[in-house]
């Protein structure tokens, strides 16, 4: 019976002590071949280590009841802290003391930097192949684009007008630019670096457009105002309390002649926000005058006189017809507003008003029609008498309507002509849409 269990005793003894070293085993280690607890092993598994890494030729590794003492240089520190956790990894090490040092010695440090720096150039120069291909197919994409753009055809054809057409040669040139070079980047494998350049490119095209706001505004009103034209060249018109013939709409202007022969140069942002009166859009244009009347005057013969009047006048239209009629009541004077058309393109409108209160004034004085002024009453100092002032000796008026051909208005549309001739760039285009 005892020596039944004496075998069993022996049979159990070797399974329990090759449980327990497998047991043994932490996670996550690296494991030694030779035995956890021989402090030579352990050495020989750091030397091994540290023959297969860069920057620890310097380094020795001493280890004693598997506490490793590092001694030694390294060209970077942050070498030098990394042996800590590494050495701490191997089955066995109790404690780590690192003394290694960030060694101080010239040419131990430049080796590395020359090494890379070589390794570096080798990679360029095995690289330049693959760059001068994708430089090649950039130039091609971006020199086929420029061409495509500066064709006339078709651009010319779908544009209302050469600004517009400009602009869409600009966008062509442009995508085929950034075609060109989202396909180099792609030959090179540096496809990411597209982002951060369209990011940045992004972020500096917001401050740029928060910076020139102004001029983009400008330039957003060049393209409106060229697509829908609201005037045509020699055109009177009032912009913004200005008035003048058109003389031409440029890609940041649109330039005026007043009446007085001066340049006015307008924004065209200013211009798209404003008021714009076109008097020359229509050829019928109508002026009008006020007379004002003696209370006791016969209202009704006097429009009528006036009336037959503006209708007798040869620059006058039949239709619109003209018309008379009273429009207010002053503390000594009923005043009467007079109102006719003519045809602007032949006449002029200032001398045709002119010319028509000249002759309705007239009629009124043949007629009796008074037509009350100031009354002044002067003292003589030295009898203290008034006055009596002296009949003005007048003839009486001519009723023959002078010339009101609007001569004047043809030689400013001749200048205006002159200053179109010049070779500055003009938007305006006799078959752009109307507003």
């Amino acid at each position: 019976m005892m020596r039944y269990l004496a075998l069993v005793l022996c049979l159990m003894i070797p399974l329990g002590a090759a449980a327990q070293d497998t047991s043994g085993q932490p996670t996550g280690t690296i494991a030694v071949q030779d035995s956890a607890s021989d402090d030579r092993a352990i050495a020989k598994r750091i030397r091994d280590i540290l023959a297969e890494l860069d920057g620890y030729a310097n380094v020795t590794a001493t280890v004693s009841a598997g506490i490793v003492t590092l001694t030694g240089t390294t060209v970077d520190a942050q070498k030098a802290k990394q042996l800590t956790d590494l050495v701490g990894r191997i089955e066995g090490v109790v404690a780590i003391e690192n003394e290694v040092t960030e060694t101080t010695d010239v040419t131990e440090r430049l080796d590395p930097v020359l090494d890379r720096f070589k390794a570096r150039a080798a990679q360029i120069v095995a690289f330049l192949p693959l760059a001068a291909i994708a430089l090649a197919v950039f130039v091609s994409i971006v020199l086929l684009g420029f061409f495509i753009a500066r064709r006339r055809q078709p651009w010319d054809r779908i544009a209302p007008n050469a600004f517009i057409a400009d602009i869409y040669r600009q966008i062509i040139r442009l995508f085929f630019v950034v075609a060109a070079l989202v396909l180099a980047l792609d030959i090179v494998g540096a496809t990411a670096l597209l982002s951060g350049i369209l990011g940045a490119a992004g972020i500096a095209g917001l401050a740029i457009g928060f910076a020139v706001r102004d001029t983009v505004e400008n330039f957003i009103a060049s393209i409106m105002l060229s697509v829908r034209q609201p005037f045509r060249p020699n055109d009177t018109v009032e912009i913004d309390g200005d008035t003048g013939n058109v003389i031409r709409l440029t890609s940041r202007a649109t330039i005026l002649l007043s009446f007085d022969g001066n340049h006015i140069r307008i924004p065209n942002s200013t211009v798209f926000k404003s008021r714009i009166v076109n008097y020359t859009r229509n050829a019928e244009r109508r002026f009008t005058f006020e007379l004002g009347m003696a209370p006791d005057t016969d209202f009704a013969a006097a429009r009528t006189l006036g009336l037959e009047t503006l209708v007798s006048l040869p620059f006058v239209l039949d239709t619109p017809e003209p018309s008379v009629w009273i429009e207010t009541i002053g503390n000594s004077t009923i005043s009467l507003q007079f109102a006719a058309w003519v045809n602007q393109t032949d006449t002029s409108i200032n001398l045709a008003r002119g010319e028509a209160i000249r002759l309705v004034i007239a009629a009124f004085d043949r007629a009796g029609f008074a037509m009350p002024e100031p009354t002044y009453r002067l003292i003589d100092h030295v009898s203290g008498a008034p006055s009596k002032p002296k009949a003005p000796q007048t003839s009486p008026p001519s009723t023959t309507p002078q010339d009101v051909d609007a001569n004047a208005e043809k030689a400013l549309e001749q200048i205006v002509d002159q200053e179109r001739a010049g070779t500055e760039s003009d938007l305006l285009t006799e078959d752009a849409a109307k507003e």
